[in-house]
């Protein structure tokens, strides 16, 4: 269910405003322990999406690092090669 956050620090170009909606999603669907929220629990669920995002950015804008920033496309192959080595298509 969580497969979606991924590391959103220091990249170029930096986190965009979906992908951290994106992450924050993914975390309230794993603490609820639900996809999609009955219609009783809709506000909360998405106000806790949308305050998530929020501090999520904010944390984000905070963060300092004196690392060159990563290149989304190597980090992604990279990923498809552990992926590709640990699930035995390679």
């Amino acid at each position: 269910m969580c497969r979606n956050i991924h590391t959103l620090h220091n990249f170029e170009p930096r986190a965009t405003s979906a992908e951290v909606e994106a992450a924050a999603l993914q975390y309230v669907r794993k603490i609820s322990g639900t996809t999609k929220p009955s219609k009783v629990n809709e506000e909360a669920f998405a106000e806790a999406v949308h305050e998530i995002a929020h501090i999520t950015q904010h944390l984000l804008d905070s963060l300092v690092t004196h690392a060159p920033a990563r290149n989304r496309d190597e980090e992604a192959a990279k990923a498809r090669t552990r992926a590709a080595v640990r699930f035995g298509t390679a």
